[in-house]
């Protein structure tokens, strides 16, 4: 019953926040533009209900092409690839507004487990079943790793994480994430990457091998 009513306020409040935000969403856009070459929405990839495959948007922060130069889908302080514009949207977090259209067209929701890349930590192939829970709900723009170190979390812990709110998901825990949420992003707590955190793939631990 209460994935019903999830979806519902899901759906309420990202028109209403499109809506009231569209002077918002315009004057990023016009900084994006003046301030780099290259498209106002980053498209990307990511795993999202069931395994499904869809388009998460954001504002663009980074040079286009960034993914291909070094440094990868890791992103650490004083990363060149982060835009004048883009930086200020990261410590803001204002770079995530996009995705309230993501949420609109049912791919996402306020809360869940942040969506996967395709391929990073590894394929959906990959995961293993109890890991693959985590797949169970729409993933969200804040979740319970993000509320237990964001960033800087292993992804093992980060799945391990995801997967109990899957597990646990109820209307008091999904408003306790939206408010720590809110005090991390006004004092950008655990917004940086420090380092690579992916240590070991799913069978790699399961056969004791290093990573």
């Amino acid at each position: 019953m209460y994935r019903f009513f999830k979806r519902f306020f899901d759906v309420l409040i990202s028109l209403i926040g499109l809506i009231i935000l569209s002077p918002v969403f315009l004057i990023i856009a016009i900084a994006i533009k003046i301030d780099s070459k290259g498209p106002v929405i980053f498209k990307q990839v990511r795993l999202g209900l069931n395994g499904k495959e869809f388009n998460i948007l954001k504002f663009r922060s980074m040079c286009v092409g960034a993914e291909q130069q070094e440094g990868g889908v890791y992103s650490g302080k004083g990363d060149k690839r982060v835009t004048k514009v883009g930086g200020f949207l990261r410590k803001t977090s204002l770079d995530e507004l996009p995705q309230f259209i993501n949420i609109l067209r049912g791919d996402m929701s306020f809360v869940g487990p942040r969506p996967p890349l395709t391929y990073h930590p590894w394929p959906l192939e990959n995961y293993t079943d109890e890991q693959r829970k985590m797949f169970n709900v729409r993933p969200g723009i804040t979740g319970w790793a993000q509320i237990n170190g964001r960033k800087g979390v292993e992804w093992n812990k980060r799945i391990e994480l995801n997967v109990w709110y899957v597990e646990n998901m109820s209307l008091l825990l999904d408003l306790k994430i939206v408010f720590k949420t809110v005090g991390k992003v006004f004092s950008n707590a655990d917004n940086e990457n420090t380092g690579a955190t992916v240590i070991k793939t799913p069978t790699d631990k399961e056969e004791g091998k290093d990573a």
